[in-house]
């Protein structure tokens, strides 16, 4: 791949993009994921009501995206989390570090006003190719 290409990336292993947008992009030997939210790719809906399992869901959805561009989860760089509410941290950290238990990548979390489909995180991503 030339480093001036794209390409786009795409799996049913994930819930489909909510509007103009991909999945993911693969550019200069990188992943960028878009944010995934705790949307199951089966039903298309949010099943889980607390922080945890929606955590555990955006990043079981991150994982499927990585894995179908040729990354994975040990490759991550860089993420992003924005939660509906930052007191729900401590809980969505507990998580995220059972994925991210070895040398976890940088980060950045945030408080926002609301997320699509009142979803309580979401998390995109940035990797580096296998």
């Amino acid at each position: 791949m030339s480093t001036s290409s794209r390409q786009v990336v795409s799996t049913t292993k994930a819930p489909a993009a909510l509007g103009p947008y991909s999945q993911a992009i693969i550019a200069n030997g990188l992943v960028f994921v878009s944010g995934q939210l705790p949307i199951n790719p089966v039903s298309g809906e949010i099943e889980a009501q607390d922080i945890s399992g929606q955590t555990e869901q955006a990043l079981k959805n991150l994982e499927a995206i990585l894995v179908e561009s040729g990354s994975s989860i040990s490759n991550v760089v860089k993420t992003t989390c924005f939660l509906g509410d930052i007191n729900e941290w401590p809980a969505m950290n507990e998580v995220y570090a059972k994925v991210f238990h070895t040398a976890p990548p940088a980060r950045s979390a945030f408080e926002v006003a609301k997320l699509p489909k009142n979803a309580k995180v979401e998390i995109e991503a940035i990797a580096k190719l296998n």
